[in-house]
This record gives structure tokens, sequence and C-alpha cells, in this order.
């Protein structure tokens, strides 16, 4: 895979995560009308972010959560489950499109890893 690619691939996980905590953050943080996100889900963002821009194996993984290495700290992993498991089921209403690519990636990468095992 080219740097291009890479690269676009990282952007994108990068914004997934962001739209994921920002949605998290307005409905448990804050009033509907804040369009800010709180210190603590900023902190999330930003480790997040992190994380992502210094992945390795961002060449070969479909998600973080399919990661042979985890690479989050105990508090974070934590914190960014709880914000997955609010976020995730709620992503389809305010962004269907994304969450038809996610389930279109994922779906490939457990077909792709079942023809392996078969053979």
């Amino acid at each position: 895979m080219n740097e291009e690619k890479i690269e676009k691939k990282r952007k994108n996980e990068s914004r997934i995560v962001v739209q994921m905590i920002e949605l998290y953050c307005r409905k448990k943080h804050t009033d509907l009308y804040n369009i800010t996100v709180c210190d603590d889900c900023k902190r999330l963002m930003d480790y997040a972010r992190s994380r992502i821009d210094n992945c390795p194996f961002m060449e070969n993984k479909t998600f973080c959560a399919n990661c042979k290495v985890h690479c989050y700290s105990a508090e974070m992993k934590k914190k960014i489950r709880e914000v997955m498991r609010y976020s995730g089921s709620r992503m389809l209403l305010y962004h269907p499109v994304m969450c038809i690519r996610h389930a279109i990636t994922s779906f490939k990468k457990v077909k792709k890893c079942s023809f392996i095992i078969k053979f």
C-alpha cells in the first residue's frame, strides 16, 4: 500500500474517532447548544489521534479493535470503549454512510480471514 493510501486511511480513522467522541460528549457531558467538547473528551480525542498518527500497522489493519497490539493505556482504553459502545449504534442515525462503509470494511476482513482459515 502506498503512502497516500495509508495517510488517507489515517485521516479517515481519525475523523471517525473524532465524530464518535463528539457525539458521546454532546449527549453525555454537555448541553445540546454547546458545540465544544469537554476537557476529558478533548484529551481522549488528542490521545486517540496520536495513536492513529503513530500506528505502525496502519497498512494492514482495519480498525484498532481488530489490531493485534493494543497501544492504548488501560485508562484510555476503558474510556474509548465506553465512547464506542455509546456512539457506535447511534452513528447510524448521525452518519449513516460512514456506518455502511465501516460494516463493509469489517465484513470484508471477516470474510478474508474465514477464507484463510478454511484453506
